[in-house]
């Protein structure tokens, strides 16, 4: 009889889904006491409204393909922290660092809707992301995905050629700078570009683009993890140095007379940012 193996489960690393855990243990804990009645309900109530709001949007969102849910599980089974304590990786990563199939089909969406043709990825780590944005791009449209370590990158290399899709991809390994630099002086240029990298860098990822020209004009950037688990609008004692790297990001772009954007709460934030035309 064949032993099953089972995906390890991600840890809740969103808004809501922090949100859920907490009230979850809130509600079992109370549950050992006497409380008045409306007070009960309540409680089972908030609690069941966050912790079902995830689960209905897969529900109601298109399937991911069978080349991304592959990917996925492939992601979800690796053992990451082994990785890097081998040195085998050279930053410490996580199955939770995956975009996931509702921001997938969102970025994917985003694709079709904005009819673009050029895009360009910062911060690769397995390519769930990439793929699904390579998706909806036409045949002879282009994605270059920029990621800092190669043993992800050659893990998404090896999805990419599963998927009919693949062949739209290009990876680019290295410091996202250094890559960037060398595309500006290529004159590249992209209607579209995903960030999903270092938060440290999400500032200067942001300036280089508009200043290089990398973004096209009137494109748009879309920057993931934009709530970091709500730290950017909660207290700064409760930042660590990504929630302040994103707080500060939020209020310079939010700033900026160069773009407008709007922050969506789609998994740990997600900002749209559209360059205005000169």
């Amino acid at each position: 009889m064949k032993s099953l193996v089972n995906k390890p489960v991600p840890r809740p690393v969103t808004p809501l889904g922090i949100l859920a855990q907490e009230l979850e243990a809130l509600v079992q804990a109370l549950n050992k006491q006497t409380l008045p009645g409306e007070i009960q309900q309540k409680l089972d109530f908030v609690s069941r409204l966050a912790s079902g709001l995830d689960p209905y949007l897969e529900q109601c969102t298109t399937s991911e393909s069978a080349a991304l849910k592959a990917l996925a599980d492939k992601t979800a089974r690796e053992e990451w922290s082994n990785r890097f304590d081998k040195g085998e990786t050279v930053i410490a990563l996580e199955q939770e660092m995956l975009s996931g199939h509702i921001e997938g089909q969102t970025l994917k969406m985003f694709i079709y809707m904005t009819k673009a043709k050029r895009v360009l990825e910062i911060g690769m780590f397995t390519g769930y992301s990439a793929l699904a944005m390579a998706s909806a791009l036409p045949a002879d449209g282009k994605l270059i995905a920029c990621e800092v370590d190669a043993y992800t990158a050659e893990f998404g290399k090896a999805a990419f050629r599963e998927s009919p899709h693949g062949e739209k991809i290009q990876v680019e390994i290295g410091p996202a700078r250094e890559t960037l630099d060398k595309l500006a002086a290529a004159g590249e240029s992209f209607d579209f570009v995903f960030i999903d990298a270092d938060k440290a860098g999400y500032v200067d990822y942001f300036h280089i683009l508009l200043e290089k020209n990398l973004l096209a004009p009137s494109g748009f950037i879309c920057v993931d993890n934009t709530l970091l688990q709500g730290q950017p609008y909660l207290s700064e004692a409760e930042r660590t140095a990504n929630g302040k790297a994103i707080a500060d990001f939020n209020r310079i772009v939010a700033a900026d007379q160069r773009v407008e954007q709007v922050l969506l709460p789609v998994r740990d934030g997600l900002s749209i940012i559209r360059r205005l035309e000169s």
